[in-house]
Formats: structure tokens, sequence, C-alpha cells
């Protein structure tokens, strides 16, 4: 069974909340509402969890914020390693308006992690035992950390074997990148930035993935490309993956759900091909539920068999 650590720098809790319609300046009467783990690579363990795969995440927390998401966690029974800190973790608000079926998201900046709470982060890393065989970055950074702290991690997973999967966005993504690591899933949008091309049509992603490849900075690039479906890469191949067609609720936690998709194939042995459609079918799948509830299982598995069924024979295996 592989080892798989989750590493979450900006975790959250997020409330979300419905109501009849949003109107400015009047008394909105909301329904109860409902408190879920959030958080890049929080979301990517709960998404494996719910998929069979068992993983340990670790996340700074404080505060009451903190100490509800360490209490959901363990309601979903997720192993976790809590780092205090001295700031409170934060929440984010989601709302959708039931007349429309409109989803307004509300996220709170992060709050800074000290020097020394970094430190105690990479500490915590170092003496996982054994190292995990996959290493999941994923999320946003907070206010005091810098992508070189990213590049220590890095670093430090190179040196055990861990592969590391990164999925987070903008100067943190292009830096960490340089180093080099397993598996990434840029927008076609941080594609054109890492390829230093100003846009890419669907035709070109593949070239500019594979010259990411070719130059050392990942081995399979996953190029998400929303309902498009996404683009696999790797040195030998590309491959287009359609994302199937289903009523969409809510966008919350479909990139993360379609990482652990993703991890779950690879790390059970399955091929780059049939890993990226478990991913885009618990991605799609995630949408099919409102607020910030990830995918259900049996959706993953009815859209999977669909993806599977349309994948060309000869492309059965990679």
């Amino acid at each position: 069974m592989a080892h798989i650590v989750t590493l979450t720098l900006n975790p959250t809790v997020d409330k979300s909340t419905t109501v009849d319609k949003i109107v400015p300046d009047h008394k909105l009467r909301c329904d109860a509402p409902k408190f879920e783990p959030g958080g890049g690579g929080i979301n990517v363990s709960r998404a494996l969890k719910r998929l069979g795969l068992e993983s340990l995440a670790v996340f700074p927390a404080s505060g009451p914020a903190g100490t509800l998401l360490q209490h959901l966690l363990t309601q979903e029974g997720i192993e976790q390693h809590p780092i205090t800190t001295i700031n409170w973790t934060r929440e984010n608000f989601i709302v959708v308006d039931t007349s429309t079926n409109q989803q307004y998201r509300f996220g709170m900046p992060g709050r800074e992690i000290s020097p020394d709470e970094q430190n105690l982060i990479l500490e915590t890393l170092q003496a996982l035992h054994p190292a995990p065989d996959f290493l999941v970055i994923s999320g946003s950074l907070p206010p005091g950390i810098d992508p070189e702290f990213l590049v220590k991690i890095v670093q430090m997973a190179h040196a055990s074997g861990t592969k590391v999967v990164v999925d987070t966005s903008g100067p943190a993504l292009e830096r960490v990148v340089q180093e080099g690591v397993y598996l990434i899933k840029p927008n076609i949008g941080e594609l054109c930035r890492m390829a230093g091309v100003s846009e890419l049509d669907s035709a070109a992603v593949g070239e500019a993935a594979k010259s990411l490849i070719r130059a050392g900075k990942c081995e399979i690039i996953v190029v998400s490309m929303g309902p498009q479906g996404a683009c696999l890469v790797t040195e030998d191949f590309v491959d287009h993956v359609p994302a199937p067609t289903v009523k969409r609720r809510s966008t919350v936690g479909a990139g993360d759900s379609m990482v652990a998709g993703m991890i779950s194939a690879l790390a059970n042995g399955q091929s780059a091909r049939e890993a990226v459609r478990l991913g885009v079918a618990c991605g799609t799948a995630a949408t099919m539920n409102s607020g910030t509830e990830l995918f259900k299982k049996h959706d993953v598995e009815k859209l999977y068999r669909w993806l599977l069924d349309i994948m060309p024979k000869d492309k059965a295996v990679s």
C-alpha cells in the first residue's frame, strides 16, 4: 500500500449555506450552515478516503477554527498531523442563491506563518517514517511563506525518493517546477506562463507541456481544461480526455478531487491514462454536488466506466 502525505499550508474551514434570493440591504434568512474541512491538500486527503485510500494530512492549525478543522477531519477518519501556529486558522464562506442556483464564494485571507513555524513544518516532514511514496503539495500559500520554502520541501522529498505532486498556482508553481517534480496540474494560463508563451490553443497544449517535460521540469503534466476535460502529457504521448456532461451545482473541491483520483490510480499501479480518467471522473462528480461537498463514489464509478468505454483500445495502457 502506497504511503501518501498531503501538505496544506493555507487550510480553512468552509462554511456554506443557501438563501432564497440575495438582495442588497435586506436581512437574508439563510438555511442552517454546513461546516467542512477545506484547503487543497486536506480536500485531497478527504477525497482519497472516499476512494478507499488512507493518507496523512499535514497542516498548520490554531484557534477555534483550527480546533473545528481537526474535529471535522477526525469525524471523517482522516489521519492528521496538525502543526500549532500562533495565528488562527481562517474560514471561508459559500452561499448558493437558490432562485438562480448561482454560487457566491467568499475566500478569506490566509494567516501569516512565521519562520519558526515554517521550520517546524520542515522538521515534521523530515521526520516522517517511512518516507512517503507520494507527497501532494496543494493549495495557495499564506502570507509569510515564500515559494523558496516549497523548494526546500521538494529537495527534501527528492533526497528520500518521494514523488512530489504539486497543485498550486502563480509564482509558487513556476518556482517549484524549476526544481523538478513528478506531476503538476496547471490550467492553460498557468501552462502558458511556464512555457513562456502568450497564449495556447488546444492543439498547442501538448507540445508546450512536452517542452517542460523534456527540460526535466516534471514527468507528468495534466492540463485542466474545465468543461473541456483535461489533457494528459508525458514524454511519450498526448491524450485528450473529455469531461462527461453532467448538471453542475458547484465547482468547489473539483480540482482537489481530480488530483485525488489521479493519485489513487497511480498509487494502485494503474497507467497514467487510467489515472487521468479517474481524475476527470472524480472532478466531474464533485461538480454534481452543491456547496463544498466532494464527490459521491457511485457517481465516480459511473463516470469512470464511461470514460474507459470511450478510451481507444490501443490507448488502454500507457
